[in-house]
């Protein structure tokens, strides 16, 4: 069984309720044949497409390339099958590995011996071919792969990525209950902004929506910290692809103009990390962060506010959050006219607590949470 036999299909895994908006980001990367299912997208790519996919999108976490598929009626199958795939192609004794894996409606109903089971294999294969096997790394491996068992038929795949692609490396100082990176990226997309007025972030936190927003303005590639990817193992990898594709995808930069995106926060914690993560990506000293808390704002006229406030499920008491969501709303019809309001709200209790009607609703989920992203239009 061939280790890997490239026909140009990937997979690129994204969150549930991004996946329409990761497709189009996906052709606009040079995708093609997009193809929504469960859990993400199959697509068709050539070397270039799946570079620049790993290295700019904002919105998947990961892009797979399948290597072997199997009927996986019991877990000595799946031990089978996958120990006699050529790994050589991939992987090397001197190298560290790591497997993780998901099942649905199979016989093998856990994960984690799913991804024991494969490793075990791996290694066995390697002690039978070289004499010694590859070291597991869970935290920094060389070389991930991707176990998919659906309906007894399993998917071994290399992650391309090298490891999820929301850990942008900006985040060195977090706080309770931070936004993923890549629903902060599908928030400032979702809002159509491209720099036309202010975007403010009035509940700023750890600064990922306005980290999100000047790498989206200043067209940074939201890969631009990590150090290496998967696909840099595959048997056909282009090196000079790949520094083509990360040489023109640097050169797009552009410079912001100061005080375009700005943010606040009444949380002494947040402006301290804020401040820090946005030190990890050059050019931020233009983003104002001033720590205050919204009612003490002079106003957010003429501009785009997109924000996360708290909802009373991770942090905060849901009283007190109605409370604020009230109060929010107030600020924003005697003190933000000519505004436009994106509001991330994880609970739908809250909803109608903000008191002004949203022009539109979007789905989108914060981890396990169902959330609505409210669009309301400030006359």
């Amino acid at each position: 069984m061939f280790a890997y036999q490239n026909d140009g299909r990937f997979f690129a895994q994204a969150a549930r309720g991004l996946e329409e908006l990761a497709g189009a980001e996906l052709a606009e990367l040079g995708a093609k044949d997009i193809e929504i299912t469960g859990g993400g997208l199959h697509f068709h790519g050539d070397a270039a497409g799946l570079y620049r996919i790993n290295y700019c999108s904002r919105l998947v976490s990961r892009v797979l390339a399948p290597l072997a598929a199997f009927p996986c009626p019991s877990d000595q199958a799946l031990y089978e099958a996958a120990r006699a795939m050529e790994w050589q192609a991939l992987l090397a004794p001197e190298k560290t590995f790591a497997v993780f894996a998901n099942v649905r409606e199979s016989r093998i109903d856990h994960a984690h011996f799913a991804a024991l089971r494969l490793k075990d294999a791996i290694a066995d294969h390697f002690r039978e071919h070289c004499g010694r096997r590859p070291d597991v790394d869970t935290e920094n491996p060389d070389v991930w792969i991707n176990l998919a068992v659906r309906r007894d038929r399993a998917v071994i795949s290399l992650d391309t990525s090298g490891g999820s692609l929301h850990r942008r490396g900006y985040r060195v100082q977090s706080v309770p209950a931070p936004l993923q990176e890549t629903l902060a990226a599908a928030m400032v997309r979702l809002s159509g902004w491209q720099g036309e007025r202010p975007l403010v972030d009035p509940f700023c936190g750890s600064g990922t929506i306005l980290a999100e927003a000047f790498m989206h303005y200043c067209r940074i590639p939201a890969a631009f910290k990590k150090a290496k990817f998967g696909f840099e193992n595959l048997p056909d990898f282009a090196a000079g692809v790949w520094a083509d594709v990360r040489r023109a995808s640097d050169a797009a930069r552009r410079e912001m103009p100061e005080l375009l995106i700005r943010g606040s926060d009444s949380d002494r914690q947040a402006m301290d990390a804020a401040r820090r993560n946005l030190r990890e990506i050059a050019g931020t000293r233009g983003v104002p962060l001033e720590r205050k808390d919204f009612h003490d704002l002079p106003g957010i006229p003429d501009a785009m506010i997109i924000c996360n406030p708290p909802y009373g499920i991770r942090v905060g008491a849901l009283d007190e959050t109605r409370l604020l969501y009230k109060e929010f709303g107030d600020f924003l019809k005697q003190r933000c006219q000519g505004s436009t309001a994106y509001i991330l709200c994880g609970n739908l209790d809250l909803v109608g607590a903000i008191g002004l009607k949203p022009s539109r609703r979007f789905v989108l989920y914060n981890g396990p949470i169902e959330c609505r992203l409210l669009k309301i239009e400030i006359f």
